[in-house]
This record gives C-alpha cells, structure tokens and sequence, in this order.
C-alpha cells in the first residue's frame, strides 16, 4: 500500500521543520555587549552604532547597558559584564594599575565634553558669577561649597579638578558625586549641591529650568589650549586585553561599528544625529541635546588614533594624588590600534 501524507501535515511538517531552523540560528547568533557611562550624547557613537544596524553588519546583536557612571562602567567592564567600555582613558589607565590589563581601542574626542560649571542660579543672582566666587563662598553651615560632578574618579571629575587646580581653587571645594542626569540635576535644583560640573546637554537644562547658570567652561578651545596646550584621548571605547586574546573577531567587529558611527556623525547634522540616537538620550530636552551634539563635533577627533603627542599630553593630568596613578603606563601597554587601522582600511573615508 502506497504511504500517503496529507497536505494538512505537509504543513505541520515544514512548519516545524522551520521553527526548528530559526531556532538553530538563534542559538548560533554571535552575541556582544557594551556599557556606556549615563545617558548624554557624550556616548553618542555607540548609539548610532546600535540604531545604524553597524553591529548587525558585523555579525553581531548587540546589547548596550547603562552603567550610571564613569567608575560603574569600568566596574562592569571590568568584572566581564560586558565585553567593551566607553569612558574616560582614565578607566583604562586604572585597570592597568590594578592589574587587570585593559587597552583603548579608539578615541573619539580630543578635548573633554563633559566639563562645563552651573552654579546654583539663587547664588548666581547673588552676584556669585565665577568659579573664583562660587570657591570662596561658604554655605549657611560655614562649610565649603560642593561642587557636583557625575561619579568622583570620572571623567567629569578628573578634568573639573584639573581645571580648579590650575586656578588653585580645588581644594576650596567639596567634590560629590551625584550620578546619572535626573540625580545631578536634582541635586543642584533641591539645593545639595552649588555648582554643578556636567556635559553642555545637562548644565543647558538646568539653566533651562531656572536651577542654574553656566559660569565656566574649560571645554571650549581658549580655555582648553591654554591649560591643556593640545589635544588628548579623553573618552575612548576600550575593553580588556583577555577579550583581545581570546575573541579578536569579535574586537574588529565592534571597532568597524565604532569607525562606521564616527563617518555618520562627521557627516550629519545635529538633527540627523538625534534622531538617530534619540531614545538613548531622553532625560534631557531636544535643544539641550542639540547643542551637546553640535559640541561634540566641535571636540571629535575623527581620526581615532591615539598618537604619542596627545598620549603625553594627557600624562600631567592622568597621573596625580586624585587618581592614585604614579606610575606612568606606557603607550603600548594602554592602547591597541591594529583593529581601528583595519577599519579604516575596510571603511575608508
């Protein structure tokens, strides 16, 4: 007798036979994750990496976590939470220090982003307009001012102090750490702290809302040259030398993606550039983002490379008392570019 199938199980059959394929190629997807420190356009070129699909055109679904500051994104990083960091060169510096050997994969800005100072806008009202002031003056308590930045330790931090140091003020002042954006804003509008030291986005919103007013910002080129004398790696994308060794496929392909993001946003409006990364960014108002990202192309380093130049530059501020870092650590022990010369070698410009 002839086997007869009917077409009802035909179907049943080719049905499964197709979930079983998915199923399969689920479980063979290559897979990766990032951290970024809070959510400003400072880290825009991972999110651009993530909504382009740059990630998917490497192999890859990628996930990206919030890490709620400089120090926690290290921390994460650093503990295999996640495979690759963006922050300050700072945090790959310090993992160095504390043996857990960590290299910069690429550097996307050339001066700090993230360090411009909003004072309470009731002391700025009282005449209080400079960073000279707001260091001399004493709360109800008698005690110092408090200045707030991100996460002590962070990017914010390091260049804020660096800043108030050559000005001779950093030690007229307490240094809080107040967190993500809505905290560090509700720090400074609650009152706990008096000046707060954050990217344009978030010191913009404040002085939107009536909490404060901008009264320093090392950040732009005059201030900057004239301390700092050039550019220097600040934020980088990193991740540890163990994932180098052990996965250096999946390194290229997160690299390509950063490459790829730096070429869309050199070549964008603002405008583009947030709506693109607009859903990673909604703590702060639309204009306020606009003008970080306008700033952020005005800071980029759209080469990538960290040079010896810019790598000694930033020695006078990386090693200090605030970071604990005294011994310097060598370029080559810092920072791995083979994979950031391979992208520009597929994606050329």
């Amino acid at each position: 007798m002839a086997f007869l199938i009917k077409r009802r199980e035909m179907v049943v059959v080719a049905a499964s036979a197709a979930a079983f394929s998915a199923t399969g190629a689920r479980a063979q997807a290559k897979t990766g994750s990032s951290v970024y420190p809070v959510a400003v356009p400072t880290y825009e070129v991972q999110f651009v990496a993530q909504e382009k699909g740059y990630f998917k055109d490497e192999g890859y679904e990628f996930k990206l976590i919030q890490g709620g500051s400089g120090v926690k994104t290290r921390e994460i990083m650093a503990s295999r939470q996640a495979d690759f960091a963006i922050a300050d060169i700072l945090h790959v510096l310090q993992l160095n220090k504390n043996g857990r050997p960590t290299r910069a994969l690429n550097t996307v800005d050339q001066r700090a982003p993230g360090v411009r100072f909003a004072i309470r806008k009731d002391l700025y009202d009282q005449g209080i307009d400079t960073v000279q002031k707001a260091a001399a003056w004493k709360r109800p308590d008698g005690k110092k001012a408090i200045f707030g930045v991100s996460s002590l330790g962070g990017t914010s931090h390091l260049w804020s102090y660096y800043f108030m140091e050559k000005l001779g003020l950093a030690d007229k002042v307490t240094w809080l750490g107040v967190g993500n954006v809505d905290t560090m804003l509700g720090t400074l509008k609650t009152k706990q702290i008096d000046v707060l030291s954050s990217a344009i986005s978030v010191v913009s919103e404040a002085e939107k809302n009536g909490w404060g007013k901008v009264i320093y910002s090392p950040s732009d080129a005059g201030p900057w040259n004239a301390i700092i004398g050039g550019p220097v790696p600040v934020n980088v994308n990193f991740c540890l030398t163990a994932t180098i060794e052990k996965e250096p496929e999946k390194v290229q392909a997160f690299t390509n993606a950063m490459w790829r993001s730096m070429q869309f946003i050199k070549k964008s409006s603002p405008e583009e550039i947030l709506g693109t990364i607009e859903r990673f960014v909604g703590s702060t108002s639309r204009n306020a983002n606009l003008l970080e990202i306008g700033e952020l192309k005005d800071v980029a380093d759209w080469n990538g490379l960290i040079t010896p130049e810019s790598y000694a530059r930033g020695e006078k501020v990386w090693y200090s008392e605030l970071t604990g870092i005294k011994q310097p650590i060598k370029l080559e022990d810092a920072v791995a570019d083979r994979f950031l010369k391979a992208a520009h070698a597929k994606y050329p410009t």
